[in-house]
């Protein structure tokens, strides 16, 4: 089977696309997923996305991590679909669009997808760190000297040390300025660390709030792969209109010889 694939990253949080609007795709085959998304045999991505069509919003999203499994809500993945629908014609600069956490406002303004993420009305703070679920679920801890930080180590062991089979995406931080953090995340699935976790930064963004490290409603995150802005309300103990803005970039598209 020859399959066209686009690939698009989010502040290097890369994923590879499939226009499957007609239903090509074999998506019991987890097998194919992880293939595709291997760096060194595949195309090479931190997860597979496709483009569907939905009966109640413009399209609808469905995600895979690069181990080949169904997952949660992926932010940056959700940023670089929104692009990948504005360029194929699906929608022009506004839509809604729905995901495995229910429906998803956006808009796009050249290279820029501003993406509403779910409200958030929990944030378990524990002695050292958060937790909270953005979508999907993440550990947020502040850490000194996070460049030298070994966040493979440490976020394996927290990754399964605290969290489970089920796991957790793991955040380590450190604040650089009163509205401005620093991040590095280890993601479950990819079992590593990433350039960059949309769901990521804005738990860190919704966490640093809600413990007082930050007053600020528009909170600015450095990543590896670049820098993301995410704003909020807060009313009543409740994060609402949370917004994940930066750059989904189409990097390139081909075909590939595919076994199913």
């Amino acid at each position: 089977m020859e399959l066209q694939f686009f690939k698009y990253q989010g502040t290097g949080n890369d994923f590879v696309i499939i226009d499957n609007r007609q239903d090509i795709f074999p998506k019991n085959n987890t097998k194919l997923v992880a293939e595709l998304c291997d760096r060194r045999f595949g195309i090479g991505a931190d997860g597979l996305i496709l483009l569907e069509n939905d009966n109640v919003s413009d399209f609808k999203m469905v995600y895979y991590n690069a181990d080949g499994a169904e997952s949660t809500m992926c932010g940056n993945g959700g940023r670089c679909l929104v692009a990948f629908a504005h360029y194929l014609g699906v929608i022009e600069e506004k839509t809604t669009f729905n995901a495995v956490d229910g429906l998803h406002k956006a808009t796009v303004e050249g290279d820029i997808v501003n993406l509403k993420m779910i409200d958030v009305d929990k944030i378990h703070e524990k002695q050292n760190h958060s937790f909270l679920d953005t979508g999907s679920p993440h550990h947020v801890q502040l850490v000194k000297e996070l460049k030298q930080f070994d966040v493979q180590k440490e976020g394996k062991k927290l990754r399964y040390g605290i969290y489970g089979a089920s796991g957790s995406n793991i955040n380590f931080v450190e604040q650089t300025s009163d509205n401005a953090f620093d991040v590095r995340t280890y993601e479950r699935g990819v079992e590593g660390e990433t350039f960059s976790c949309g769901t990521g930064v804005t738990a860190v963004a919704l966490a640093m709030h809600e413990s007082g490290k930050t007053a600020a409603n528009e909170v600015h995150i450095h990543t590896i792969g670049g820098d993301l802005t995410i704003s909020f309300e807060k009313k009543e103990g409740k994060y609402s209109n949370v917004f994940l803005k930066g750059p989904a970039i189409q990097v390139f598209k081909g075909t590939i010889e595919c076994s199913i």
